[in-house]
């Protein structure tokens, strides 16, 4: 009865089961792509408890949509939120005191207000719905202070249900919104929908604004034809303000209906935009990611990245824009030689405390150094090394909509064409390349970019080198029979295996990390599959089997080398190591919490997969998984060692 009220037939898939697991166990955590149905799921539950539902949102423009269409349904709802005089706002708190409300709808900026709590515990609350609830993440990519005062509200209502709703949130970012909720371990997490396989994702390398310019025109034209054509539209995201309007303004002068997004525009100038292309009146938007939250159009082609987002979450949630109506759909990032750099310089100049007196530089070095890791596996995503969907599937924790290859991604269109990568070199010759490609970033060490190393490597004529002595050392040259392109891939593979980084502000300099000198030294395993000799960006890293490229990947597991096409982090995982996964993810959030520190302090969720499947024994196996180094294998080792322990003497019993 409620579900036809609510104007809807039947269930989409996951929906009856996150509100009989919200009724039943009054906790859940509901990870759900944009346009899945999340609402859904706090509505329903809205209209069977007694009294008034609150769910908090940052989206004014997404409360009076729901709120509108709530009223029409003839059920009472209404929103509060900083667009309302104080007249209009007394009125609707007044309604809400009156118990006349099913939902009431809260801007997060709302919950400190003193009315609005003393109403709330006056009258109780039978359940929270926390949407957007990854903005609580305080180093994920959208976060929100406001929403810190959350769990401060629901520790006033400990009986009254919780339901926290997200569109995306990597394993880390779930335990994290437990954790700033202060709800249990235990919570039931859904993660549900994340297979798009109407989505053809794709990666392309380009050296030149040329080549941009050139790679924009061609999807535009194959996904909405010539301007005008009315095929659909497109969102094109550029990572500056700049950008964005010199985009739109290439792309008005070759006909199209463009404009331009970003958070410098006056908030009347951005409602215009956001207005004109949801009435369809554009065909092209270039924005910043300031453009996104909220829309709702269907028919969405292609989304282009002119560049790589912060992180594989943001990137995820951008493309998932497209193809909403199920119709096929492009997803396009373009990959240049100064992301990498440009990146490592916006995430410091983005924290004050690492420039500013009276921060704390210690939890700042901390963000950015979690902003680095996430930027790091967009990237390593990039390289190519298996299904892009299934990919992303594994890196949101969805393991049940795996699709063993979409065959729609450029990955997997490659390998239907028989193309691959495998690589001639030997393990050693593997070990040996890396080695000498980190001592030419040794010799120019926080001096100078990547490309003075590059030229060091491949014996150039170079002013910055000859200035420093360094065209007499034995380093110059000793990479002269690889090409300028190749070697700069080669160390940027470097820089997302965490052995090359950069340091400095606007122009930043390359410097050896510590894993990196013991890398070049031979003193770590060597764990890199190498750019291909031809192409832009390696597209195949698995043969049809699974197996992957028999050399070109190095692993240990338990002290014993081995060899294979992706790293442990590329990896399905087993029953088992699934179980040890979990088992680690709940350690990870206990010892959190006990220590008041987010959850990506302990550990990532890379290390956690990669100690889920190498499963060590020793202390001294922990640094084998990748951000487990000394320091944390101290601190934190015994208490993992024990849960894997734990998991396998389990399972042994079994």
């Amino acid at each position: 009865m409620g579900l036809a009220r609510l104007g809807h037939a039947d269930f989409r898939p996951g929906q009856r089961e996150a509100i009989e697991g919200l009724l039943d166990e009054r906790r859940l955590l509901l990870v759900a792509p944009t346009g899945g149905g999340k609402s859904l799921c706090y509505q329903l539950p809205a209209l069977i408890l007694s009294g008034t539902t609150v769910v908090v949102s940052p989206l004014i423009a997404l409360m009076r949509d729901q709120v509108d269409a709530l009223e029409r349904l003839g059920i009472e709802a209404t929103f509060l939120a900083s667009t309302l005089d104080g007249a209009e706002m007394a009125r609707r708190l007044d309604e809400f005191e009156s118990g006349r409300l099913r939902l009431l709808y809260v801007a997060p900026e709302r919950l400190v207000f003193a009315r609005f709590r003393e109403i709330l515990r006056r009258i109780g609350c039978p359940l929270f719905a926390i949407d957007e609830a990854h903005c609580i993440s305080e180093w994920g990519h959208d976060f929100r202070p406001e929403y810190l005062e959350i769990g401060r509200v629901l520790a006033e209502h400990p009986e009254a249900r919780v339901l926290a709703c997200t569109a995306t949130a990597t394993p880390y970012v779930r335990d994290e919104i437990l954790a700033r909720l202060a709800l249990p371990p235990e919570t039931r997490q859904l993660v549900r929908g994340f297979a798009r396989p109407n989505l053809s994702l794709r990666v392309s390398e380009v050296e030149r604004a040329t080549d941009r310019r050139r790679a924009v025109d061609g999807v535009l034209r194959e996904s909405l034809g010539e301007p005008g054509s009315k095929r659909g539209c497109a969102i094109v995201y550029a990572p500056t303000r700049k950008g964005t309007e010199s985009e739109r303004d290439r792309l008005l002068r070759r006909g199209w209906r463009a404009d331009s997004y970003h958070a410098g525009l006056t908030p009347e100038r951005r409602e215009e935009v956001h207005a004109a292309f949801a009435e369809r009146e554009l065909e092209i938007v270039v924005a910043t990611n300031a453009f996104g939250m909220g829309i709702d159009r269907s028919d969405v082609r292609v989304v282009v990245h002119l560049a790589p987002p912060g992180s594989i979450e943001a990137y995820y949630q951008e493309v998932g824009r497209a193809g909403r109506d199920e119709r096929p759909a492009i997803g396009l990032m373009l990959v240049g030689p100064g992301d990498l750099a440009r990146r490592r310089a916006l995430i410091e100049s983005d924290s004050p405390a690492l420039v500013e007196p009276g921060y704390d530089r210690t939890s700042a070095r901390e963000s950015a150094r979690h902003r680095w890791s996430l930027f790091l596996e967009l990237m390593r995503f990039a390289e190519g090394g298996s299904c892009r969907h299934d990919a992303v599937l594994r890196y949101f924790g969805d393991e049940e909509e795996t699709l063993s290859g979409c065959g729609r991604c450029d990955v997997c269109e490659r390998m239907a064409a028989g193309e691959s990568i495998s690589n001639a070199e030997s393990a050693e010759e593997v070990t040996l390349l890396v080695r000498k490609a980190l001592s030419g970033v040794a010799r120019i060490h926080a001096r100078y970019g990547l490309s003075a190393a590059v030229a060091l490597l491949r014996g150039q004529e170079d002013a910055r080198l000859r200035g420093a002595g360094l065209d007499l050392t034995k380093t110059f040259g000793i990479l002269s029979d690889r090409d300028e392109i190749w070697l700069t891939k080669l160390l940027r593979r470097c820089v997302t295996a965490g052995w090359v980084d950069f340091e400095g502000g606007d122009r930043p300099t390359a410097a050896l990390t510590e894993t990196g000198v013991a890398v070049m030294r031979g003193e770590r395993t060597v764990r890199l599959l190498l750019p291909p000799h031809k192409g832009a960006l390696p597209r195949v890293g698995a043969t049809s089997d699974g197996s992957g490229s028999a050399r070109s990947f190095m692993v240990r597991r338990k002290g014993e080398a081995a060899t294979r096409g992706g790293g442990p982090e590329d990896q399905p995982m087993d029953d088992a190591a699934q179980a040890r996964f979990e088992a680690l993810r709940a350690h990870r959030l206990i010892t959190a919490q006990a220590e008041g520190v987010p959850p990506y302090v302990v550990a990532s969720d890379r290390s956690l997969r990669e100690l889920s499947i190498l499963s060590p024994e020793r202390p001294e196996d922990l640094t084998l998984a990748h951000g487990i180094g000394e320091a944390k294998a101290s601190k934190y080792g015994e208490g993992i060692l024990a849960v894997l322990r734990d998991v396998n003497a389990g399972r042994a019993d079994d």
